[in-house]
C-alpha cells in the first residue's frame, strides 16, 4: 500500500477530535471522512476538508477508507465495530471495547474468525514510558516479577459531578468503570494476565450512591500479586495523568510514581524509571545498584496512529488487540462483582 493510509473517524466528540487532529498531523495517515449523525459534526468535517457521513453504512457505500477509528458512545462500540468487521475494515475501538463483557466477546470472536484487525484504544500502550517498562520487564533484569503496587489517586472537582444531570454520582459513574480500565490494561501489559480479584469500595468521602474509593488485590497468572488503590476524592498526585507528563492539561510531578514493579533481582518505579538491582548477592543486607533509565518521550495518541497505519499495511501485529481490551473489561467486571459480594472472583 503506497502513500498514507486513509482513516475515517466515527464520533466527533472530545476524543474523536483528538484522533482527527492526530491523523491530520500524521505522515503515515490521512483523514478520509468523519462519521457522525449530529449536524454539529459538519463544522469539524468542513474544518478538515473531508466529507461527513451519518452512519458507517453510508461511509462504506460511498467511499471505502483503509481503516476506521470508533470514538462513539460506549453503548455503540460493539455494533459499530461489528459493522467494520463485516466490511473487512481494520478498526480501533476506543476503550472500553464494549459496554458489556458479552458484547465485547462477540465482537472479538467475530473479528478473529474474519481475520480483520481489531484494536482497543488503550493509548497508554503506545506511551514511550510503558514501552520502556515492558522492555525492562521482558529483559529479565528484574528477575521474575513477584509483586506490583499501583495507585490512581486524584481529586475530581465538584462540578465534574454536575454534568449530564448528575449521572456520575450514581452507580456506574464512579472511578471503577470510568478510570480503572486504563490501569488494569497497563498492569496486564507489564505483568501478564490477572486471574483473581478481590475488591472493596467506599463512598464515605463524598457520600454519593457511587463509590469514590476502591482497594483491590490482584493475582496474576505467573504467580505475582498486586495491590491497587483508586480514588477520585484523594488530594494526591499519584496517578498516571499527574506523573507521566504526557497530558499537558494536568500539573505534573516528575518525582512521583504510580506503579512499582518488584522482581527477584530488582525493581522498577514507573514513570520515574528508577531502577534498583542487586549487583551480586541478593540480600536485604546488600546495597542496590541504582540508576534512572533514559526515555525518548513522544505523544502516545500520535504513536497509536502510526502503529494503526502499520497494522493496516500488514507490517505490524496489534500492540493492544481486541482480546487485550476484552481481558481488561473482564477484570473490571470482576472488580465490580467482588466489591458487590465481598468475595474474591476467579477469572479462570
Amino acid at each position: 500500500m503506497a502513500g498514507p493510509v486513509r482513516i475515517a473517524v466515527a464520533g466527533a466528540g472530545l476524543i474523536g477530535r483528538r484522533h482527527i487532529e492526530e491523523i491530520d498531523a500524521s505522515g503515515s495517515a490521512q483523514l478520509a471522512a468523519i462519521v457522525d449523525p449530529l449536524p454539529a459534526a459538519q463544522e469539524v468535517a468542513d474544518t478538515f476538508g473531508v466529507p461527513r457521513y451519518g452512519s458507517l453504512a453510508e461511509l462504506f457505500e460511498a467511499a471505502r477508507p483503509d481503516g476506521v477509528i470508533l470514538a462513539t458512545p460506549n453503548q455503540l462500540h460493539v455494533d459499530g465495530a461489528l459493522e467494520c468487521v463485516a466490511a473487512g475494515m481494520p478498526v480501533i475501538v476506543e476503550k472500553p471495547l464494549g459496554d458489556t463483557v458479552q458484547g465485547a466477546t462477540r465482537l472479538v470472536e467475530a473479528a478473529e474468525a474474519a481475520g480483520v484487525p481489531l484494536l482497543t484504544g488503550h493509548h497508554r500502550n503506545y506511551s514511550a514510558i510503558m514501552a520502556k517498562a515492558r522492555e525492562i520487564v521482558q529483559s529479565g533484569v528484574l528477575g521474575s516479577i513477584v509483586a506490583v503496587v499501583g495507585t490512581a489517586l486524584f481529586y475530581k472537582p465538584d462540578d465534574y459531578f454536575d454534568v449530564g444531570g448528575g449521572w456520575r454520582r450514581q452507580p456506574g459513574g464512579g472511578p471503577i468503570l470510568l478510570n480503572l480500565i486504563h490501569e488494569v490494561d497497563s498492569l496486564q501489559s507489564l505483568v501478564g494476565e490477572i486471574v483473581r480479584v478481590q475488591a472493596t469500595t467506599s463512598n464515605a468521602t463524598r457520600g454519593f450512591p457511587v463509590e469514590d474509593t476502591a482497594a483491590m488485590a490482584f493475582a496474576f497468572a505467573n504467580g505475582a500479586l498486586g495491590t491497587f488503590l483508586l480514588s477520585d476524592a484523594a488530594a494526591s498526585p499519584r496517578s498516571w495523568e499527574q506523573t507521566s507528563q504526557e497530558n499537558a492539561s494536568y500539573a505534573a510531578y516528575p518525582d512521583e510514581d504510580c506503579y512499582h514493579l518488584a522482581g527477584t533481582t530488582g525493581s522498577l518505579s514507573v514513570p520515574t524509571m528508577r531502577l534498583m538491582v542487586f549487583p551480586g548477592t541478593r540480600s536485604w543486607w546488600e546495597p542496590f545498584e541504582s540508576s534512572t533509565v533514559d526515555l525518548e518521550r513522544s505523544d502516545p495518541l500520535a504513536d497509536q496512529i502510526t502503529h494503526f497505519a502499520a497494522v493496516i499495511r500488514g507490517e505490524a501485529e496489534p500492540i493492544c488487540s481486541g482480546r487485550d481490551g476484552l481481558k481488561a473489561l473482564k477484570v473490571v467486571d470482576a472488580v465490580v462483582e467482588s466489591a458487590r459480594t465481598g468475595r474474591p472472583v476467579d477469572l479462570r
